[in-house]
């Protein structure tokens, strides 16, 4: 349990990157923070790795190990035939032979090491041995085995030139080694690639939807993708929307463009039709990768900050200037209408503002008329800022305000590559995208319009103490530490469990002892039965604890 010491381990440096984040909050602009950063998570991904590629190396090492160990029970096999032969003939001359028997047994007791067997005694010292319901020997003939893959990838033992393969294999050192690879290592590799996803995936999703000290884009480019279809893209692309945020750098115009997506039947092809339709942008799909270019005196970006001014109005005649501002606190993108009631100057009378989110439910009412001083902040208490300048405003009038807590909610953007933190989905290929670590200042920390908020930095750190759905509702750091604990439960009860059959494996020896050098007799069969059987379970457990003990070593 040496992996929770201080300054060591990836629970340290999960830890350290989500405390660097933190740190960041305080000095969004500041590059050696912002180096900071990305030197802890590229440290934390740094350790992924080498776990995954650690466990990846142990999966080989244990399908060349079964594949060796298949290579001694066939030889052992051949041998328990060939001596099945010779005691039969010998037998049937009217010879004893002991001696053969003895060796014959040996070479079963070697088996029971490697396999599970059953041993059925037949005429003249013949015994049919049965490996994990497979007849192996029949008299003087054998049947070979071989191992190979299940569809699902898992590894098994099959005769030789059927490939239907059993992975139900419970003893001996085969037993050991497919409940390795098959289970035990199995289940920490999904576990880990099943942590470091999420950490990706949550980061990613995040950080896709903010800027950095650098601003807008005028290119982004994704990573490469297997598939031009969606629905064939990991992670998974959701039906819903995006939207891009423009700002034509030359008037100071921002618009916001929502991309329709339709996971069942839109392409990557056809959602850079739909971002190209929209004048100043550009889309495209070149070597596999999602590419979207500004034209000139044009920038772009993702970020869900509410614009400047009212997305939609029917303010007629000598209506005020509104401004807009904040950022919104809410969960669910929203609409707001702001309705007037009453007819005049801002300012003056009783004009009123009535706000209404996208269900119709009452938000606030706003005091513009007599006491309101053109230029004044309301608060809504969401977040968002309102102002009204001079002007005029006419009942039953409305302005609309767009709200969004998510610019993205196909997970389009993370899934493709654009404005990510890390790439990579497993353990073994996590890492930082390198847009990030050549331009620190690419580290997309706000949200807000100014651009100089803390707020996405502020989720990101987040995540280090969120309660993930797909972790069990654990945090990333508890989720490790379950991880860890399980590999060493599993070791300490492989330790009690060698002990026991030790001692049991003692009293068989002691017992077989008191009747060798005779003809076996029923109970020195039956005891060699046992024998063979604690053997067989004793290698399986003793194959099991190693490689966990060599696991808990790096974990």
């Amino acid at each position: 349990m040496g992996e929770f010491a201080a300054g060591g381990g990836l629970h340290a440096v999960i830890d350290n990157f989500f405390n660097s984040m933190d740190e960041l909050s305080s000095h969004t602009d500041e590059i050696i923070w912002q180096k900071k950063a990305i030197s802890a998570a590229e440290t934390m991904a740094g350790q992924f790795r080498t776990l995954g590629e650690y466990l990846s190396g142990l999966e080989n090492q244990l399908e060349l190990e079964t594949k060796n160990a298949i290579g001694e029970i066939n030889t052992l096999i051949t041998q328990i035939a060939q001596m099945n032969d010779h005691i039969e003939r010998s037998e049937i001359a009217g010879s004893q032979a002991n001696n053969l028997r003895d060796q014959r047994d040996q070479y079963i007791t070697k088996l029971s090491q490697l396999i599970d067997v059953e041993t059925n005694n037949q005429k003249h010292g013949v015994v049919n041995v049965i490996v994990s319901g497979i007849p192996v020997v029949v008299g003087a003939s054998s049947t070979q085995l071989a191992v190979g893959t299940t569809e699902n990838n898992k590894l098994g033992v099959a005769v030789a030139g059927t490939y239907n393969y059993t992975i139900e294999i419970k003893g001996g050192k085969i037993g050991g080694l497919l409940s390795l690879r098959n289970t035990i290592l199995s289940n920490i590799q999904n576990n880990l690639n099943t942590l470091a996803n999420n950490i990706v995936q949550q980061i990613n999703n995040y950080h896709t939807h903010g800027v950095g000290s650098e601003g807008s884009f005028t290119s982004l480019s994704g990573w490469a993708l297997t598939s031009n279809n969606l629905d064939e893209i990991t992670p998974p692309v959701s039906d819903g929307s995006f939207f891009i945020r423009l700002t034509n750098t030359a008037t100071g115009e921002i618009t916001r463009h929502e991309i329709a997506v339709d996971a069942d039947t839109d392409t990557l092809t056809s959602v850079a039709a739909a971002i190209s339709a929209i004048t100043g942008l550009t889309a495209s799909v070149q070597a596999s990768k999602f590419i979207i270019k500004a034209d000139t005196n044009y920038q772009f970006d993702f970020i869900p900050a509410v614009l400047p001014e009212p997305s939609a109005s029917t303010l007629t005649g000598s209506p005020p200037s509104i401004s807009v501002s904040g950022i919104y606190k809410g969960t669910e993108n929203q609409t707001f209408t702001f309705t007037v009631e009453g007819t005049g100057s801002v300012g003056n009378g009783t004009l009123k503002l009535n706000v209404t989110d996208g269900n119709g439910d009452h938000v606030t009412t706003l005091n513009v008329g007599s006491g309101y001083a053109a230029g004044d902040l309301f608060d809504l208490g969401n977040g968002i800022k309102v102002s009204l300048g001079t002007g005029n405003l006419n009942n039953t009038e409305t302005f609309e305000v767009d709200a969004f807590a998510d610019t993205d909610t196909t997970d389009f953007l993370s899934a493709v590559g654009l404005n990510t933190f890390f790439s990579g989905t497993t353990a073994s290929d996590i890492k930082v995208c390198s847009g990030i670590s050549s331009t620190p200042g690419r580290i997309a920390a706000s949200t807000g319009q100014g651009m100089d908020d803390n707020n996405n930095i502020l989720r990101m750190a987040g995540v280090g103490t969120e309660s993930l759905s797909a972790l069990g509702a654990m945090t990333p750091g508890n989720y490790y530490r379950n991880i860890v604990t399980d590999i060493a439960q599993q070791l300490s009860i492989k330790d009690m469990q060698v002990q026991n059959l030790e001692v049991v494996m003692r009293n068989l020896v002691n017992q077989r002892g008191e009747v060798s050098g005779i003809n076996i007799n029923d109970e020195a069969a039956q005891l060699l039965i046992y024998e063979q059987m604690f053997q067989a379970m004793a290698k399986y457990i003793s194959t099991v604890q190693t490689a966990i003990q060599a696991i808990m070593n790096i974990i």
